[in-house]
């Protein structure tokens, strides 16, 4: 009896040590994560944002003619600061933005942001002011790495082609991004719901006809969609929320929002200013 419990004991010690053998082979070494199956050959890895940052997500839209390209576009939320312009002391608001080209050919960029606020009926377009550009380089690049450029230099040069992948859809380089800024100096103090309308990231184009029968032009535009939470006497960088952004046909001269109709849109301003004439066919037009 006593030799046949030895037995069965050894046996029982065998089956537990094969058992946490195999338990142990399968947890992997300490400090390290499970293997995991090898992702395919064309899923690069997606490139997150910066701190702050947003990424515009490039869509399609019925309007756009087969064969145009759009810009990559990130930005953050816009912020304010006080600047002393012309001996007075001003609050500025600005957009810090980057943009890039994975087109596969050098786009110019000739940026036009207008600031349309929905609920006073106000329209605003960027200035380049040299004072404010001076001071949001300090704020948001003090060591001077991006190069933060205003909305006037940021056209002397076509932006770069941007190759990020190989044949096979592996990541080879990050995106070259130049960066840039637009500022205002005269927003309503009493906006709260508005949008940001930013020109030249496309040379998509339609033409439709005008209430008096005339063709318009528009641009496939970007419209970044804002509300602010606050009042008239108070401005500051954390009042504002974002809603979110969506791809546009708009006007080329000035857009002003079109209220009571579910969501906001734009229009052309009757300014008496003749209409483009008609792009030949294949052809962009040419922005006044």
């Amino acid at each position: 009896m006593v030799g046949g419990s030895t037995k069965q004991g050894w046996a029982n010690r065998r089956t537990f040590a094969a058992l946490v053998a195999g338990i142990v082979a399968a947890l992997p070494l300490y400090g390290q994560p499970p293997a995991q199956p090898p992702p395919p050959a064309n899923a690069a890895p997606p490139l997150a944002p910066g701190f702050n940052e947003r990424e515009v997500t490039k869509t399609s839209t019925p309007e756009d003619r087969a064969g145009i390209w759009v810009l990559d576009f990130h930005f953050k939320d816009p912020r304010a600061i006080t600047v002393d312009i012309d001996g007075k002391r001003k609050t500025i608001w600005y957009l810090w933005y980057q943009v890039s080209n994975s087109t596969g050919e050098p786009r110019a960029f000739n940026p036009d942001f207008v600031w349309v606020c929905h609920d006073e009926n106000t329209v605003h377009h960027d200035k380049v002011l040299h004072p404010a550009v001076k001071a949001i380089r300090q704020q948001e690049d003090p060591q001077n790495i991006n190069h933060i450029k205003n909305s006037a230099t940021i056209s002397f040069e076509k932006i770069p082609v941007s190759k990020e992948f190989d044949e096979k859809g592996q990541r080879i380089a990050f995106p070259t991004r130049i960066s840039g800024v637009a500022t205002w100096d005269d927003i309503n103090p009493r906006c709260t719901q508005f949008s940001i309308y930013v020109y030249g990231l496309s040379d998509g184009w339609s033409l439709v006809d005008g209430p008096d029968g005339k063709p318009i032009i528009r641009s496939k535009t970007l419209q970044l969609k804002f509300r602010r939470v606050g009042d008239q006497f108070t401005q500051n960088s954390n009042q504002i929320r974002y809603v979110g952004h969506e791809w546009v046909y708009a006007t080329f001269d000035r857009p002003i929002p079109v209220l009571g109709e579910g969501k906001a849109g734009v229009r052309s301003m009757n300014d008496g200013t003749p209409p483009p004439a008609a792009p030949a066919p294949g052809q962009p037009p040419a922005k006044p």
